[in-house]
């Protein structure tokens, strides 16, 4: 089996799954009312500067303001509070530049103040409690290359590794852009015509133009360019001759494929198909077991190890376990071989869960440097796979690796799920023994300041069962101390943590 790229609609819920060997190996999802903003462009407008982070809030018109680092910022774009775009930078400032960008020692109120407009573009999307990362060094992906005004560079995917393809196609594209503008040559360009390149540069470039026209006739806060959706943003960026086929369940994404395709790579038309049976796509083709496997906290192991994934705030912490796994000859072996295992498993999960920060590894500990030393290359060489940044230390004498992915996206637990509503994301809650007697305790207080002869209690069915039951005989005693009757009612929408005592 090969890769596939399999497409699901379901109203205004697009879902996105890269298939390898009938195993999913990346998982994406959209719906309308949450679609994501990177790529998208605005005219915003700076809210607040903060001298002390080198940055500033930005208003794009989204829920919560955007931050700029200074380090982000290029000068052309900055207006000088007026509410008309300048092109000259802020007056009396000039932005230490390289390449564009700003140098990292220039401070950030030195150049920008409230009230200015500026041309961003998001970066990173919210994540949690943290709004919208922005840019000003824009850039504009095609189906062939990457468009950036703001750069004066040329640069060849590194795929692209015969010397004598990657001298033509920086050659070409050299030649024919504007100048202090700049390109990134995708590795979907090897061995294309240089009409196609060509092509796509006059489209970046006229997309590109349309923006900047736009900016001088509109008001802070602004939306100036929208990108792809998902389904056309996979064709542009995943839909190479790598992958077998794109099966889609949306006639009229199809269509729209179709349609992308004969403008973009007709070459690949024949690779598209729709998919029309009865059975949801992904159940058909086992995505959905795939996914609900994500979900999990425990992952299986083959050899009956398993894997514990937590996520935090903070970072994601993996512990390795043996399990069911007892080995054949002795322990330090059988610790090798299920740390090496869990290594392929972890790096899939990292990459299928989209996880990133920082993440902590618990293996199982081994006595012998040479054995820590070969998970850790092991370690390093799965990782060389993953398109994401990572940075991996070395294997603590505690076991651990401590590592770094770059979040690119929210990961797909936060994706597809919420925190629990009874939990409230702890993951547990007080047993009912526990509530209980913290309920009799506050009976006491409230018996203490009122003459009331009848003690009312609402709880939770679950909890009143468990005093009706286990705790029977403290509530009886409690009754005979207080010298009061107590009811207990059950109701049915209170929290198992929530009850309410009233004494009259």
């Amino acid at each position: 089996m090969g890769m596939d790229l399999i497409v699901n609609c379901t109203g205004s819920e697009i879902r996105v799954a890269l298939m390898n060997g009938g195993q999913l190996v990346e998982f994406y999802i959209e719906r309308e009312k949450d679609r994501g903003f990177v790529g998208n462009i605005y005219k915003g407008q700076v809210v607040r500067v903060l001298p002390g982070m080198q940055a500033a809030f930005v208003n794009i018109g989204l829920e919560r303001a955007a931050f700029l680092y200074v380090s982000d910022i290029y000068q052309n774009f900055v207006g000088d509070g007026s509410g008309l775009p300048s092109k000259e930078g802020t007056e009396g400032t000039t932005l230490p530049t390289r390449r564009g960008r700003p140098q990292s020692d220039a401070a950030i109120e030195e150049f920008i103040k409230e009230g200015q407009e500026i041309l961003v573009q998001v970066a990173k999307d919210p994540m949690g409690t943290k709004g919208a990362r922005l840019t000003s060094h824009i850039t504009l992906p095609g189906r062939y290359l990457v468009f950036m005004p703001t750069v004066d560079h040329v640069g060849i995917s590194r795929r692209i590794d015969k010397d004598k393809e990657r001298r033509r196609l920086r050659d070409f594209v050299d030649a024919n852009r504007k100048e202090g503008t700049g390109f990134i040559v995708r590795t979907v360009c090897d061995s294309q015509p240089l009409k196609n390149l060509k092509a796509d540069m006059d489209f970046l470039q006229r997309t590109w133009d349309n923006i900047l026209k736009k900016r001088d006739h509109v008001r802070a806060p602004s939306l100036l360019h929208q990108d792809l959706n998902l389904v056309l943003r996979t064709v542009r960026d995943m839909f190479t001759q790598e992958i077998d086929r794109l099966i889609v369940d949306s006639r009229e994404q199809y269509e729209n494929i179709l349609t992308f395709v004969d403008s973009f790579m007709p070459k690949l038309k024949a690779q598209i198909h729709h998919y029309s049976g009865s059975e949801p796509i992904f159940d058909h083709y086992g995505v959905e077991v795939e996914i609900a496997r994500a979900l999990g906290r425990k992952v299986w192991l083959k050899s009956g190890g398993y894997l514990i994934i937590d996520q935090t705030e903070a970072l994601t912490a993996i512990d390795v376990n043996t399990g069911r796994y007892t080995g054949t000859t002795n322990l330090e072996e059988t610790t090798l071989k299920i740390n090496l295992e869990a290594i392929k498993e972890i790096v899939y999960q990292l990459r299928l869960r989209s996880i990133g920060g920082i993440i902590i590894i618990d293996f199982i500990d081994m006595d012998k440097e040479s054995n820590r030393e070969r998970v850790f290359r092991a370690m390093e060489e799965a990782l060389r796979e993953d398109k994401a940044k990572t940075n991996v230390l070395k294997i603590s004498k505690l076991g651990l690796v401590e590592m770094t992915r770059k979040r690119v996206r929210e990961d797909l637990i936060r994706m597809v799920s919420e925190p629990c509503h009874y939990c409230e994301g702890k993951g547990y809650h007080k047993s009912k023994t526990t509530i209980a007697f913290e309920l009799f305790r506050q009976i006491k207080r409230e018996a203490a300041s009122s003459n009331g002869k009848n003690v009312f209690v609402n709880v939770n069915p679950s909890l009143a069962e468990t005093l009706y039951t286990e705790a029977v005989d403290d509530l009886e005693h409690l009754e005979q101390t207080l010298n009061r009757r107590i009811i207990i009612t059950p109701e049915i929408d209170y929290h198992i943590e929530n009850y309410e005592v009233t004494i009259r």
